[in-house]
């Protein structure tokens, strides 16, 4: 272990990285509500905008229906279903119809066949594998002290870094074409789309503090496992 007075030093990375999540989910619920309350001119709610937006790019035969919860918004490509929360599908507010226009953006990315949509389902089967393998070959490595379990553990984490570096390209073109839906359409005023964009960029964060999270915990464990490696060396010498 890497340690300094008796503490060991790596936790350090674990609590940067829970602490840019917690700041980057604060500030997507903080902005979230804010723009929850603000209503559009326009008078129209989430289901409506996602409707008028799949219709004008060819996409009526997406459905949009409603599903429970807050922020569970998503869209589903092998049922090709937009998915809005009860907020977002009634709501006639900024937040609402931003929403709905970014999980638009995912389904016209499906239509077109975007490159790094596609990279990211042919890895979602992968990255499931490696979420689970990859915690029980780091925890027997650690416990154990099979340092080469360890190292397989870490290269089946790094699937997941892929998996979420890939996410991030998805998302931001995502947000563009939600924001570009929402000013050539009409659907909210121009004084409106400051909002917008700031609701935006505030949920994209989360997704950079997602990989910045994980590429410090797997850093923590490359730092153990070569710790190891390193003591077992100076042992066969």
């Amino acid at each position: 272990m890497n340690y300094y007075y008796g503490f060991d030093y790596t936790y350090v990375l674990v609590l940067i990285g829970f602490a840019i999540t917690f700041f980057a989910q604060m500030y997507v619920k903080s902005s979230y509500s804010k723009y929850k309350k603000v209503e559009i001119k326009s008078g129209l709610d989430g289901f409506e905008v996602a409707r008028r937006i799949l219709d004008q790019n060819g996409l009526k035969n997406i459905d949009v229906v409603e599903v429970q919860g807050e922020l569970t918004d998503h869209y589903d490509p092998s049922r090709k279903v937009v998915r809005l929360s009860t907020d977002i599908f009634h709501g006639k507010t900024i937040a609402a119809s931003s929403v709905a226009a970014h999980e638009c953006g995912h389904a016209l990315q499906d239509k077109e066949n975007y490159f790094f949509l596609r990279f990211r389902s042919a890895l979602v089967p992968f990255a499931n594998i490696s979420t689970k393998l990859g915690y029980v070959a780091i925890m027997i490595g650690l416990i154990f002290g099979y340092i080469k379990l360890m190292w397989i553990g870490i290269a089946l984490e790094l699937v997941i870094l892929l998996f979420q570096l890939i996410t991030l390209p998805v998302e931001f073109n995502a947000s563009s074409r939600a924001a570009e839906f929402l000013k050539r359409e009409a659907l909210i005023e121009k004084s409106e789309q400051v909002g917008s964009k700031k609701m935006l960029n505030a949920a994209a964060l989360t997704y950079v503090a997602s990989v910045v999270s994980t590429l410090l915990s797997i850093l923590r464990l490359v730092l153990i496992a070569a710790s190891g490696s390193r003591r077992r060396w100076i042992q066969k010498k």
